[in-house]
């Protein structure tokens, strides 16, 4: 039991991590260090705003009422303290895996496989969820352009009414043609895609606002704190990017520097845009009328306009903006299975890099299918909790990493150091906790928890004995 209990508990060291030796030995290949400051800012960005504002109103100004500016915002706190723990790994261990492998450089093997359960959760649910989302502006788009809309059938899940959600499964294929291309080509697709959103999100904000009414506030929080608290947790899988910019630490240039800065920045621009189009769409709708709406954005500015065309920008804004997101959850999907594939965690084909493309086609294909069954057949509303519930104990675990990390390798070269240090860790840690507790659902937390022993079996059944770390003991 003793020896089983050390398995469990081996560190991989951080220049181990960063040798590259690993994967090489074993046939997998390097990937290509092709992305700059600019791209990976656009992939905290593009894998953040997106599904957050364009679909997560319809089901979140319901749990807390006008203050759901509130929700976003606490979110927005936990999120931002979680980003700068974030910034300084990321700096200190410039890798593929994100807090998978922040977690195996400082807490050991089996609580890394632990965190791993909670990024597959997190990203493969995520990219399904925004798949669901961008169904519906679609239809909207399809409805004012053209006046037809896709089949019921076609465009729900089997609880939502339909057979399969086909527009989301179209729109994870597409992703993965991207993907299989190149890191270059899908990080700069990305970024155009980033920026037009951001142009629509700000046209949402300039219309909006003539039909600001005050009176919209004046029950400002008719479920009380416990709302605005359910709402964050409901909310908090919005924030996934400030994660997703770590999962890209071997495909970056000067990581070190690079990747703390685009974390900072991508954290800036995330709230800014969050917090006023909340404040203008709450200001411009009754929040009534946010429950169960479809392509709420497009709905609001039609009323305020008393047109269509405004809804028919935010429907092409929100189709670029989801695929995005899209995209980027998808591709950090596969470079986490592509760091647990090196370290012997699952199968090596994870690991395998195409030498023309020197991307992971197989790994992608693969993530690609699963996540286009989650799409096509889960609804929209239990995609979202479960994200958020994974990316909650992942920005945790990020959290104690930093406190370990600073014990154990104090002299470790660092691109950034988290400010009013331990204090910002300590209240990242309690604010993932209290939402944790406070905001998700009893049958959330069941699910997720058995999902994690699924893993931890996994890793027992496989992972501890297929272990690079144990090939070299």
């Amino acid at each position: 039991m003793t020896t089983l209990l050390q398995q469990a508990l081996r560190r991989k060291s951080v220049d181990q991590m960063t040798s590259g030796t690993d994967v090489e030995h074993r046939g997998g290949g390097e990937l290509a260090r092709s992305i700059g400051l600019f791209e990976l800012t656009m992939i905290g960005v593009g894998a953040t705003i997106g599904t957050g504002i364009f679909t997560i109103l319809s089901t979140a100004v319901p749990l807390a009422g006008p203050a759901v500016i509130l929700s976003f915002v606490l979110a927005g706190v936990v999120a931002g303290l979680t980003a700068l723990c974030y910034a300084e790994l990321a700096g200190a261990v410039p890798v593929s895996g994100s807090s998978y492998s922040y977690a195996y450089a400082t807490l050991g093997e089996v609580v890394a496989m632990g965190v791993a359960a909670c990024l597959l959760l997190e990203y493969g649910v995520a990219a399904a969820g925004t798949s669901v989302g961008w169904s519906q502006y679609l239809n909207a788009l399809l409805g004012n352009v053209l006046g037809v809309q896709i089949p019921e059938a076609l465009a729900q899940s089997p609880e939502g009414g339909g057979i399969i959600n086909l527009p989301a499964v179209i729109l994870v294929g597409l992703c993965c043609v991207l993907l299989i291309r190149g890191a270059s080509e899908s990080t700069k697709t990305n970024a155009v895609m980033v920026v037009i959103k951001l142009l629509v999100l700000v046209l949402f904000v300039a219309i909006g606002i003539t039909g600001w009414q005050t009176d919209h506030f004046a029950d400002f929080a008719p479920m009380g704190f416990a709302g605005i608290t359910l709402a964050a947790g409901n909310v908090f899988f919005s924030f996934i990017g400030l994660d997703a910019v770590s999962t890209a630490g071997e495909e970056v240039k000067n990581p070190r520097r690079t990747m703390p800065l685009a974390i900072v920045l991508a954290l800036v621009i995330v709230m800014s845009v969050y917090i006023a189009v909340a404040a203008v769409g709450v200001a411009a709708q009754p929040w009534q009328k946010f429950e169960g709406q479809e392509a709420g954005l497009s709905a609001i500015l039609a009323d305020v306009v008393g047109s269509s065309w405004p809804g028919t920008v935010i429907a092409i804004g929100a189709i670029i903006s989801i695929f995005s997101v899209t995209l980027i959850t998808i591709y950090g999907q596969t470079r986490i299975l592509f760091a647990m594939g090196r370290d012997g965690m699952v199968p090596m084909v994870f690991a395998k890099v195409n030498p023309r493309t020197q991307t992971p086609i197989a790994n992608t294909i693969i993530v690609c299918i699963v996540i286009a069954l989650l799409a096509g057949f889960i609804p929209i509303e239990f995609l979202y909790e479960m994200t958020s519930v994974g990316t909650l104990v992942a920005f945790l675990v990020v959290s104690v990493g930093v406190i370990i990390l600073r014990r154990t390798a104090p002299d470790l070269p660092r691109g950034f150091k988290v400010p009013g240090y331990p204090v910002v860790p300590i209240l990242s840690i309690l604010g993932c906790l209290y939402i944790i507790v406070v905001g998700l659902r009893p049958i959330t937390i069941i699910v997720f928890a058995i999902w994690v022993v699924v893993v931890l079996v996994w890793y027992f059944a496989y992972g501890i004995r297929h272990s690079r770390l144990g090939v070299r003991a």
